[in-house]
């Protein structure tokens, strides 16, 4: 049951369009950072279990794109496209997430890197133009699970960089 009262936490005017994820990974926050923001690594862990990448364009700075292919298990392929709208190294990524520029589906994510002792947490918070769209993501694209996922492939991918002493 929700709290109520002067000392409830506030709801965000946005809550029923989001979808929030979270995961602590045992890494230092500048190389989850990298991890997120060089292609070179991002096609090695990103997406849901069984996905794989292929990127078409990567430049990461704001304004820049990336338009990238994600192949699911079953052989179909999902068109993407990404555009940073604001980079502060290494503790927030914003950036714009549809199937194409200009999508008027899209939607805005903040990634945020915050220190946890020798760790690192990482949120994910994804906010849909309305709600259905927010529901479809969830509900048809599995998009927690997915995203679940894809922070424990980027945990590991990154667990297996610091076992082989970072090479870059």
């Amino acid at each position: 049951m929700a709290e109520k009262g002067p000392d409830a936490p506030a709801l965000s005017a946005t809550a029923d369009r989001e979808i929030v994820i979270s995961r602590v990974v045992n890494a230092p926050r500048e190389l989850v950072f990298e991890a997120f923001t060089e292609v070179r690594h991002l096609s090695q862990w990103w997406g849901p279990e069984g996905f794989s990448t292929t990127t078409r364009a990567f430049d990461f700075r704001v304004g820049a794109e990336w338009v990238f292919v994600m192949h699911g298990p079953d052989g179909t392929d999902y068109q993407e496209w990404i555009s940073w709208t604001e980079i502060a190294p290494p503790e927030r990524i914003a950036l714009l997430h549809g199937e194409y520029r200009d999508d008027p589906n899209a939607f805005e994510s903040v990634l945020t890197f915050t220190r946890d002792g020798a760790a690192t947490r990482i949120e994910m918070r994804a906010v849909f133009p309305t709600k259905e769209l927010r529901d479809e993501a969830a509900e048809k694209h599995h998009a927690i699970e997915g995203g679940r996922q894809t922070l424990d492939d980027l945990a590991a991918y990154v667990a297996e960089m610091l076992r082989k002493g970072v090479e870059n």
